[in-house]
């Protein structure tokens, strides 16, 4: 297996009877693999499939062990498995959970046929959504996957949940991140409620949307100049909080920003630096200044931007990435998602599913199947699965969503999203051949 895989086309829709095809991007990596063997299968989620590769930390530490085969396979429409050139409305209806199952199923299949070893056990890895993908494909598919590590895996995060799913979970996290208790400054929470306050005050009137522009350091281009845009300013600096406490590692790491850079250690604790004077509330331009710079460390990760931008993301790729979740997440993957200012750092945001459904109707000219996860899962009612460990950190915000309940034949664990101590760059200096399915 230490050579280039052959071209095996995966069809567009794996459900049809269609000659349509594109090439999907795996990676085997054969070092350490005895006939056999297990097979330790990367389910790859909304990224560059080479970003999990090079992140997968317990898959290297346990695959010497057990004498494993390692594939990391790439999910449609990300990174190099692109169905089409051009990305439209009308190109995106193959992009779904079920359909790339479908894919894995088939490159499982095809991987332990070459192996001469159709019995060959293969344990499914995951994180995040790909912990979704690999707690749920132990599920549909468990003649393929004798079992499953769903690391930080967000599956109780839908509709039609029973009990019903804390909306504000999610953001109570995040929020004990930056708190004392989390290891961040004791102010820091407290100051960035107090910068939401100031921000959304000034963004009522042109002068103070001026003044907004020059304490945070905006670009010219992205001076804010409504009351929408003042809107939009403030979810963008919130969304690096929830970055940075996705990616609120001991060690630095690049994996929040799709490879493209790399973020410290305990980043919302450096973000929290920012933020840390209990006297920032009496100097308005001081405060505003922290709430941007607390935000910089991810989007100015560099420390090369002469200005910030609320219309572009961290990078390219990640830009592209929130694009395709996007239309997932107004698809398929409809979480609902609320603050309240009072149990989190931020402002009131209550889930409005009306609006969401709007937007979701606007951007891509779809509705969301609301309850379909649910449906097609059966949410808490996980009774009759079997051999899926759900490994949370405590400093995830998606521990609050996560799967958490005792399934019988399984048991729980931490590290499925363990730190490798290996190369920067897998691909050039272990044995992983890559392949198109």
């Amino acid at each position: 297996m230490g050579d280039a895989q052959p071209h095996l086309p995966t069809k567009f829709g794996p459900f049809l009877a269609t000659p349509t095809k594109f090439d999907q991007r795996y990676y085997v990596c054969s070092e350490h693999y005895k006939p056999g063997g297990p097979i330790f299968f990367y389910l790859g989620n909304e990224a560059d499939v080479t970003l999990y590769l090079n992140n997968s930390g317990l898959m290297w530490e346990l695959g010497p062990k057990h004498s494993a085969l390692l594939v990391f396979a790439e999910h449609r429409y990300y990174g190099e498995s692109k169905p089409f050139k051009k990305r439209t409305r009308h190109s995106m209806h193959w992009l779904t959970t079920e359909q790339a199952m479908a894919d894995y199923a088939e490159l499982i299949w095809e991987l332990r046929t070459e192996l001469g070893d159709v019995d060959a056990p293969v344990v499914g890895f995951g994180g995040s959504y790909g912990g979704m993908l690999a707690a749920w494909f132990r599920m549909k598919y468990p003649h393929l996957l004798d079992g499953a590590i769903a690391g930080s895996a967000p599956i109780w995060t839908f509709l039609g949940e029973d009990p019903a799913y804390d909306a504000g979970g999610f953001a109570a996290v995040v929020t004990r991140d930056a708190s004392e208790e989390g290891g961040s400054a004791p102010a820091c929470v407290a100051n960035a409620r107090a910068g939401w306050k100031l921000l959304f005050k000034l963004g009522d009137s042109e002068a103070g949307r001026h003044k907004l522009s020059q304490a945070l350091g905006l670009c010219s281009r992205a001076a804010p100049r409504t009351s929408a845009d003042v809107e939009a300013l403030a979810e963008w600096l919130q969304g690096a909080w929830d970055y940075l406490a996705m990616g609120n590692y001991p060690y630095p790491s690049g994996y929040m920003l799709n490879g493209d850079g790399e973020l410290p250690a305990y980043p919302v604790r450096v973000a929290c630096q920012h933020l840390a004077d209990p006297q920032l509330p009496n100097d308005h331009q001081a405060l505003l200044r922290g709430l941007g710079l607390a935000s910089g460390v991810f989007y100015n990760h560099s420390g090369n931007l002469p200005c910030f931008d609320w219309e572009q993301g961290a990078n390219p790729e990640e830009d592209e990435v929130e694009d395709l979740w996007g239309y997932q997440a107004c698809t398929e993957q409809f979480m609902p998602f609320s603050r309240d200012g009072e149990n989190d750092m931020f402002w009131p945001q209550p889930f409005d599913r009306k609006k969401e459904v709007k937007r979701c109707q606007k951007t891509w000219g779809v509705t969301p199947r609301a309850y379909w996860p649910s449906i097609e899962w059966g949410g808490r009612r996980l009774e009759a699965a079997s051999n899926i460990v759900f490994s949370n950190g405590l400093y995830d915000p998606c521990k609050a969503c996560c799967g958490n309940k005792r399934l019988r034949s399984s048991g729980h664990g931490e590290g499925a999203s363990a730190r490798g101590s290996h190369p920067s760059s897998l691909t050039d200096q272990l044995l992983c051949s890559h392949g198109n399915s």
